[in-house]
C-alpha cells in the first residue's frame, strides 16, 4: 500500500458556527462543528435574493450527490434585504428552491462576520479535522471543491480521521397546496389563467376563478423533457408570454432555456438554450437552440420579438421568432444601476417584464428600481438608486423605494404597477406625474400581476395563491420606511489602498493564457469621487487604489475574473473554467485603518490568515 502524501495547504481553525435563527432542515436539532468532526463541510454563504447564490445551489446538488457519505453541506443563510433577516421567509426560501441540506439562519450575519466574507456567494471548505482549508467567492468554483474533497477524503482515511455515514439533512413534511411558490401568471385567450407553478417544476393552467384546476402541465420532477402535457418536464418555470399566434413562450429559468406551450394541442417544445448556464467567453448571438442562456427569469413580447430578463447575467436578450436566432439587447454583465445606451447600461437581476407600445418596462430586483427600455434601445431608471438602498416610501419617484421587485405589470391608464415582492405590497407609478403610491399590501411575497378585467390578479407566491383585487381608485397610505444593506462598513484608510483579489488555480490546472490575459479586474466606486486613481478596467488582480479624504464612505465595486485550465501538456483539448464574482464592499475611512483590501476569488489570503497546524 503506498503511503499518501498529503499536499500542504494553509489550515486555519474554523470558527463556530452560529445563528439567532437555528437550524432548519435538521428535524430540529441544533449542530456545533464538534457534531461535524470527521465529515468534510462546505459552508455555502447565500440568500435567497441572490441568483449567483441559486446558481450554487444547483452547482452543489452534484457534490452532494457524489459524495454522500463524506460531504456535508450547510447553508449560512445571510440576508442582505431586511426581508430576508425574517426567519419564515426563509424557511419558505428553503423548500422553495429546494435546498437538501441544513441550512443556519443567521440574520444578523453572525458567521458571515466570523469567516470574514464579503460576497455572496462564498464557499468555504472544512477539513474533517476543523480547519479552514479554502474559501471561494462566486459561482463556477465546484468543480474546483471536487477536487480537493477527493484529495481530503484520501488524505483523512489515511489519517483515521474521516467519518462515514449519513448526513445531518432532515427533510420537512410537504404541504398539500394546489400551487406551491407559484412565479408568474398570464390570461389565456380562453379565459384561463395560466401559472407556473414553479417549485413543483409545472405549468398550472386555472379556471378564470383562480383556484379551479384544469390541467397541470409537466410531470412535476426536474428535468427539460419535451413532449404532451404528462411527459414535459422543466425546471423551476417563471415568466409566461403570449405569442400572435397563440403558444406561450416560457422562462424554464433553471433549465437555462426557453421553452413554447401550445394550450391547443397541449405539446412543449425547446425554443432557445442548450441546457447549459451561459458563462463569460460564450457566444451571444446565433442560432437559439445553440447558444447558451442562463437564468432566463422573465418574457415579454415586444416590436416583433421575445424578449428575455436574463437575470443570471444581468442583461436583457431576445428571441426573433422569424429567423430562430438569440442576441444580447442590453447590458454589460456587470451588476448596476446604469443608465444609457443599450451596450453601456447596467442592470442587477432583472426579473419582471411588461411592454406597452412604446415602453418596456422591467423590474430590476437587486438595485430594487423600476426601469424602462424606449425603442431606440436606451435604457432609463424610473425609480431606484443603486444596489444598497431599499425600503417602502412612496411619494416622488427620486425618493421612493421598493424592495427587490420581481413583477411589473401595464396598468390601462398608462401606468405601471409593481409587484414589490419583499414588500409585501403592489405599487404604481404614473409617468404622467412621477408619483409611486401603495395599491395593497398584506401581499405574501407578490411576484407578478395579470390583469383580468377590472380586476388585477396577484400572484401571491408565498400564499400560494392567485389573489383577485379590485383596483382601487386611491392609494392606500403606509408609513415610509428606508434601509440600507445591513453589512457593516469596512474601515479602510484613506489615500493608498492596495487590493488583492486572491486566486490560486485549483490543483492540476493553470492560468489560462492561451488567448491573451487571463484574468480581469473592474473598478469602480459608489460615489465616484470616493476614487481619485484606480477606476476603470485591467489585467492584473493587484492595485493601487486612492481614496480621496474628503469622501468619509461609499462603496467599491469590484468584478474580477480568472480563467483556468487542465494542467496537461498531452490533453490537446483542456477542460477550462471561468472562475467570477462582483464585490460591493461598504467602506468607511478612518485614520490608522488597514491599507490593504484583500478580496478571496479562490483560495486562502495566506498574507492575512497566515498558516496555523493542530
Amino acid at each position: 500500500m503506498t503511503d499518501f502524501a498529503p499536499p500542504r495547504r494553509p489550515r486555519v481553525r474554523a470558527p463556530e458556527l452560529i445563528g439567532k435563527g437555528g437550524w432548519l432542515n435538521t428535524g430540529d436539532r441544533q449542530y456545533t462543528l464538534a457534531d461535524l468532526r470527521g465529515r468534510i463541510v462546505v459552508l455555502d454563504f447565500w440568500t435567497f435574493c441572490c441568483i449567483n447564490c441559486l446558481h450554487v445551489l444547483d452547482e452543489l446538488r452534484e457534490l452532494e450527490h457524489r459524495h454522500p457519505d463524506t460531504v456535508v453541506v450547510i447553508g449560512v443563510h445571510s440576508p442582505k434585504f431586511a426581508h430576508e433577516a425574517d426567519h419564515t421567509a426563509v424557511v419558505d426560501a428553503v423548500e422553495r428552491y429546494g435546498v437538501e441540506h441544513p441550512v443556519l439562519d443567521d440574520p444578523e450575519l453572525a458567521t458571515w462576520k466570523q469567516y470574514a466574507v464579503r460576497a455572496w456567494p462564498t464557499l468555504v471548505v472544512i477539513d474533517p479535522e476543523g480547519y479552514v482549508v479554502a474559501q471561494h467567492a462566486g459561482e463556477g468554483h465546484v468543480h474546483a471543491i471536487e477536487r480537493l474533497v477527493t484529495d481530503l477524503e484520501a488524505e483523512h482515511a489515511a489519517k483515521g480521521t474521516l467519518r462515514r455515514g449519513d448526513g445531518p439533512y432532515v427533510p420537512p413534511e410537504p404541504e398539500p397546496t394546489t400551487l406551491r411558490f407559484p412565479g408568474k401568471a398570464l390570461a389565456l385567450p380562453s379565459g384561463n389563467l395560466l401559472v407556473s407553478d414553479t417549485t413543483r417544476h409545472q405549468l398550472v393552467e386555472l379556471a378564470p376563478d383562480g383556484e379551479t384546476v384544469v390541467r397541470r402541465i409537466g410531470q412535476g420532477s426536474r428535468g427539460a423533457t419535451d413532449g404532451p402535457e404528462g411527459r414535459a418536464r422543466f425546471q423551476e418555470p417563471q415568466g409566461l408570454a403570449l405569442l400572435p399566434d397563440g403558444t406561450v413562450v416560457v422562462a424554464d429559468t433553471v433549465n437555462h432555456a426557453l421553452r413554447r406551450f401550445d394550450p391547443v394541442t397541449g405539446r412543449t417544445t425547446t425554443l432557445a438554450g442548450t441546457g447549459h448556464q451561459w458563462m463569460q467567453g460564450a457566444a451571444t448571438s446565433g442560432p437559439a437552440r445553440e447558444v447558451d442562456l442562463s437564468s432566463p427569469w422573465d418574457v415579454a413580447w415586444w416590436r416583433g420579438r421575445v424578449w428575455i430578463a436574463m437575470a443570471g447575467v444581468h442583461q436583457l436578450w431576445t428571441y426573433d421568432p422569424e429567423d430562430g436566432t438569440v442576441a444580447v439587447a442590453a447590458g454589460t454583465t456587470n451588476e448596476g444601476l446604469v443608465d444609457g445606451p443599450a451596450a453601456e447600461a447596467w442592470f442587477a437581476q432583472p426579473s419582471g417584464l411588461a411592454a406597452t407600445d412604446d415602453r418596456l418596462w422591467l423590474a430590476d430586483s437587486e438595485t430594487s428600481a423600476l426601469r424602462w427600455v424606449d425603442p431606440d434601445g436606451a435604457v432609463h431608471t424610473a425609480v431606484g438608486t443603486g444596489l444598497f438602498d431599499f425600503g417602502h416610501r412612496d411619494g416622488a419617484a427620486e425618493q421612493a423605494l421598493f424592495q427587490h421587485p420581481l413583477g411589473v405589470t401595464a396598468l390601462p391608464d398608462g401606468s405601471v404597477a409593481v409587484a414589490d415582492t419583499y414588500n409585501h405590497a403592489l405599487r404604481r407609478y404614473d409617468p404622467a406625474t412621477g408619483e409611486v403610491t401603495t395599491l395593497a399590501t398584506d401581499l405574501r411575497e407578490p411576484s407578478d400581476a395579470v390583469l383580468v378585467g377590472e380586476d388585477i390578479v396577484v400572484v401571491e407566491s408565498a400564499r400560494h395563491r392567485l389573489t383577485r383585487l379590485r383596483l382601487p381608485e386611491e392609494a392606500v397610505r403606509v408609513a415610509a420606511v428606508a434601509h440600507r444593506t445591513q453589512r457593516a462598513a469596512t474601515e479602510v484608510a484613506p489615500g493608498r489602498l492596495r487590493l488583492d483579489v486572491i486566486f490560486q488555480a485549483p490543483p492540476g490546472q493553470k492560468l489560462d493564457t492561451r488567448y491573451g490575459p487571463s484574468t480581469r479586474l473592474l473598478v469602480s466606486s459608489t460615489p465616484p469621487e470616493l476614487l481619485l486613481e484606480g477606476e476603470g478596467a485591467g489585467s492584473d488582480l493587484s492595485r493601487e487604489l486612492e481614496l480621496d479624504a474628503a469622501v468619509r464612505e461609499g462603496v467599491l465595486h469590484i468584478s474580477a475574473m480568472a480563467a483556468s485550465c487542465d494542467d496537461d501538456p498531452a490533453n490537446q483539448y483542456p477542460a477550462c473554467h471561468v472562475h467570477q464574482q462582483d464585490w460591493g464592499v461598504p467602506v468607511r475611512l478612518a485614520e490608522g485603518a488597514t491599507d490593504r483590501l484583500p478580496l478571496v476569488l479562490a483560495g486562502m489570503d495566506e498574507q492575512e490568515n497566515g498558516s496555523q497546524t493542530p
